[in-house]
């Protein structure tokens, strides 16, 4: 099965200029965690994630977010989440964006999702514009119904 078979084309994205602040607003309004970034020629150039808001938030607690012995402070958070949330998208995003195209595997797209610890990949076309995605429980489906084949 081929990606172009499997992929999500009602997708949602963000533009590089807009703010951290119309991110949050997006994800939540779409119940998304990330979201592929774009310029104007909906040409990929980023990605954000909710977890890349709490890194840019607060940078030294990333790691230790991950530990239940640590409880972060919610003020500090809050403060630092209200220096950043006008800023652009672009100063916060992931740069070196994990993409598939259409003729690519399903197979392939679902590695890629395991090994880099992914909930969505941004499908792309020949001039890296966005033009769908494919994320776990997507693919989880797929296999399902027994449609991924190797």
């Amino acid at each position: 099965m081929k990606v172009r078979e499997a992929m999500i084309r009602d997708v949602s994205a963000i533009f590089e200029d807009e703010t951290i602040e119309d991110f949050i607003v997006s994800c939540l309004r779409q119940n998304k965690s990330g979201l592929p970034v774009v310029d104007d020629e909906f040409k990929v150039v980023g990605f954000l994630s909710e977890s890349d808001v709490i890194r840019s938030a607060l940078p030294s607690y990333f790691s230790l977010l991950q530990s239940a012995s640590f409880i972060p402070d919610t003020h500090q958070f809050v403060q630092r989440l209200e220096k950043i949330k006008s800023d652009k998208v672009s100063l916060h995003m992931v740069k070196r964006v994990t993409c598939v195209k259409l003729d690519d595997t399903v197979i392939y797209a679902a590695d890629l999702l395991i090994k880099n610890n992914l909930k969505i990949l941004p499908v792309i076309d020949e001039e890296r514009r966005l033009i769908g995605i494919v994320n776990r429980i997507f693919l989880i489906h797929a296999a399902a119904q027994g449609k991924i084949d190797r």
